[in-house]
Parts: structure tokens; sequence; C-alpha cells
């Protein structure tokens, strides 16, 4: 059965480096010959692919890489933040938060097929953005831990200091959905 949400080649490339840089972590102990194929392959930067490979791959990058550290993934999403800003060079407005996350509404729905994220509130000092991927709690809990560190280093990256992020809401601790409150000051 085929995943009827997918992600862009860009983000799952991203998770496909961090495997192939270990070459130390038997993957085929933790991942299917699936996922082990796609692995392998050529990752074309704008195909999509499907959702429940990317969960899968990070499940494992989870449990091997991170070993199960949420501070580590949520410094990985900071410095994917950097990554995303090279391949996307209009992701990030010089001195402009507010402007940096109006790019990233802009780009997200080139990176999922489907409403992973949404900026529902957005003034010149914080946001708030909701984070609903579907999957199972344990990838959840780390691709919410990723996205937050993300926005994190997106809005350093336009010059923000002072940065807070933290969850309001949390769908792995029995809230209906999952919330980042983001707040900021403005780099002079």
């Amino acid at each position: 059965m085929q995943s009827k949400r997918h992600v862009r080649g860009s983000l799952f490339a991203e998770y496909v480096r961090m495997i192939r840089r270990r070459k130390d972590i038997d993957w085929t102990s933790l991942l299917g010959p699936d996922d082990g194929a796609l692995v392998s392959s050529t990752i074309v930067r704008d195909a999509w692919y499907p959702m429940d490979a990317f969960e899968r791959l990070g499940n494992a990058i989870f449990d091997a890489i991170a070993a199960g550290d949420l501070e580590r993934v949520r410094l990985w999403g900071r410095f994917s933040a950097s990554e995303q800003a090279l391949i996307h060079p209009t992701l990030v407005a010089p001195r402009d938060p507010v402007e940096s996350i109006n790019r990233f509404r802009v780009l997200r729905s080139t990176w999922f097929d489907f409403d992973a994220l949404e900026v529902s509130m957005l003034h010149d000092d914080e946001s708030k953005i909701f984070i609903a991927y579907h999957m199972g709690a344990k990838a959840e809990e780390a691709a919410s831990w990723q996205t937050l560190g993300f926005f994190e280093g997106l809005v350093e990256l336009a010059g923000a200091t002072d940065v807070d992020a933290r969850f309001a809401q949390r769908t792995w601790a029995g809230d209906a959905r999952t919330l980042v409150s983001l707040r900021w000051r403005s780099g002079s």
C-alpha cells in the first residue's frame, strides 16, 4: 500500500545522508529492504517520497544516532535550518524573523503534500506553530523536537536574539494537538 502523505526529496535527502555517513551502524538490522533500497538510490531533491518511509528512517536515526536524546534532535533541527537556507536561498530574510517565517509558509507546501505545519499566529516578536505529521507517537515527538529546533535556527539566522521556543501543547503527552510557542527579540 502506498503512503498517502509525502515529503519532498530535499528533506528526505537529509535523513539519507545521515544514514549513509554512519557506516559503523548496521542499518540492515534497523531498516527493511524497501527502505534500504531507498537509502541506496539517488534521491531527487524535487521528487516526492513516502512519509511512512520518512518516519521509519527517522525512527532508525533517532535510535541509532541520537540514542533517544531529544536535545540532540533539537540541535540537529537548528542545524537543518542552515542547510535548508543553503538549498533555498530566499528562505532567510536578513534582520527580519517575521518575513523569514512568512517565507517558510510559502516553502512549507513544497516540502509536504499535506498540512504538516501551520503558522497560526505571527507577530513582531512571537509565533505559534501547529505541528501534525500524523506519525506514531515516538516519531511525532522526535519530529516535533526537530521542528522546534528548526524554527529556533530559522529566526536566529534572520537576526533574532534571546530565542525561546517551547511546546505549549504536545500530542504525545495527551493534548489534542502539538503547538510550538516561539518568542524572540529582534536584533539591531
